[in-house]
């Protein structure tokens, strides 16, 4: 199959599973540019048609929505906060972690292939809703990157290392599945104790008449403490995941 023939195919294709036909064509035109830097052919360089397409929709093998464990699979469930995500995500990726989502509860689902396993890079963009994610997904996509979960307002994508460092991303001894699932910062630990703290204060300034606090002041007062901590909290999350801020 010619380059030209396979990349009439593979427009059809993300046609064909929903994607808008002036969108595939800017895909189709971005991947041409690329693969004529590789020196390869088409095929050679993204695979078959159909598990390309699939990849690039976000539908195929790597994403993982509602399979179980294979044969012979480990699979890791852990959680760590913005100050550490992208560090511990490449850090377990380069030991054949493959994160496939992101739960309800804020999980990385991870899973490895023992005697199989290939190291995964990652990376973190900020979203705010769906039409942006669509678009750093269509950007990032001809580069290796496919979406692996959300979280609020963050986007996860991975590739494996294999796009760049080619066969020394072949991962032959990995090492055993980490028994800690929780990762926590120290900044998020300030960050708790820093909404808390304005629980208390705003409990205190609005609620103490005298030596006594009326049952239903306190609890309107702890309500409104709560909702102005975590309104600041969440505006300094925001402002790190921009800036990137590690620790």
């Amino acid at each position: 199959m010619t380059d030209h023939a396979y990349f009439e195919e593979l427009a059809r294709a993300l046609r064909a599973a929903g994607v808008p036909a002036d969108r595939a064509e800017v895909t189709v035109g971005d991947l041409t540019g690329y693969l004529a830097e590789t020196g390869t052919t088409a095929l050679e360089e993204f695979g078959p048609i159909e598990e390309f397409a699939a990849r690039l929709t976000s539908g195929g093998p790597g994403t993982g929505a509602g399979e179980g464990p294979g044969e012979g699979e480990e699979v890791w469930k852990w959680t760590t906060d913005i100050y550490a995500d992208r560090r511990l995500l490449n850090e377990y990726g380069a030991q054949g972690w493959e994160v496939e989502r992101v739960d309800r509860l804020g999980m990385f689902v991870s899973r490895r292939v023992p005697g199989a396993a290939m190291r995964w890079e990652y990376r973190r963009e900020m979203t705010n809703n769906r039409r942006e994610r669509n678009d750093i997904g269509w950007e990032l996509a001809p580069d290796g990157w496919e979406p692996c979960g959300e979280w609020m307002f963050m986007t996860y994508f991975k590739r494996p290392l294999a796009a760049t460092a080619g066969p020394a991303a072949a991962l032959a001894a990995p090492p055993e599945q980490p028994k800690k699932r929780v990762f926590l910062t120290r900044r998020h630990y300030a960050l708790l104790i820093l909404w808390l703290l304005t629980i208390a204060l705003v409990v205190t300034y609005l609620s103490f008449e005298g030596a006594a606090v009326a049952r239903t002041a306190f609890l309107v007062t702890a309500l409104l403490g709560a909702v102005i901590g975590a309104g600041l909290g969440l505006r300094g999350v925001r402002r790190d995941v921009r800036d990137g801020v590690e620790r």
